[in-house]
């Protein structure tokens, strides 16, 4: 016995035009979107643009949706990874945009600032990965996928996606150091 669609009946919903049903699967589904295509694109406004057209894909494949044919999680991850590759080939230089600041009146001066370089230094490290592996790493870790589920959305096997992640573990650790010795050596 296979596992039930737990959006199929909100989908059923929105393939009838159900408004409440659209505004339902937007509060639901938008802020992850938001979050995986930022993290891909490290541009809040691109990513905007992404989700957005991601749920206009959502709103004209529902009335065709067929449950078990495949995950709706799994292809809506799919549809947003390659709106945002499709972005990523469109720039003709990659650039690392800030992260962006919030306010929080906890923290004093020095480590906010601290802590801004440092979300800095990894958003840098993370856009400078090859495509694959920050991929992989945004599935796994910011989407909080499952290896199972990641391995799917990118349509590779787990032992791949395991793969991608050792490297890009790795290539984060080395990046991350040298920066760290760039900053002291700068500090000093």
């Amino acid at each position: 016995m296979s596992e039930r669609e737990p959006d199929a009946d909100l989908l059923a919903r929105v393939g009838r035009n159900d408004s409440s049903a659209v505004r339902q699967l937007v509060a639901l589904k938008l802020p992850r979107l938001l979050a995986l295509a930022t993290r891909m694109l490290g541009d809040r406004m691109e990513a905007e643009d992404v989700a957005q057209e991601a749920f206009v894909r959502i709103w004209k494949q529902a009335p065709r949706w067929k449950e078990g044919e495949a995950r709706f999680d799994t292809w809506l991850h799919r549809v947003a990874l390659n709106l945002c590759y499709d972005r990523l080939r469109g720039r003709h230089e990659e650039t690392v945009d800030q992260l962006p600041e919030s306010a929080d009146p906890g923290p004093g001066p020095d480590e906010v600032v601290e802590t801004g370089a440092r979300d800095r230094r990894v958003q840098a490290a993370l856009a400078a990965l090859p495509t694959r592996q920050r991929e992989a790493l945004v599935l796994t870790y910011y989407q909080d996928l499952s290896n199972v589920e990641a391995a799917a959305v990118m349509d590779i096997s787990v032992e791949a996606l395991e793969s991608l992640l050792v490297r890009a573990r790795r290539a984060l650790r080395e990046t991350l150091a040298a920066t760290e010795t760039v900053k002291v050596r700068h500090d000093t």
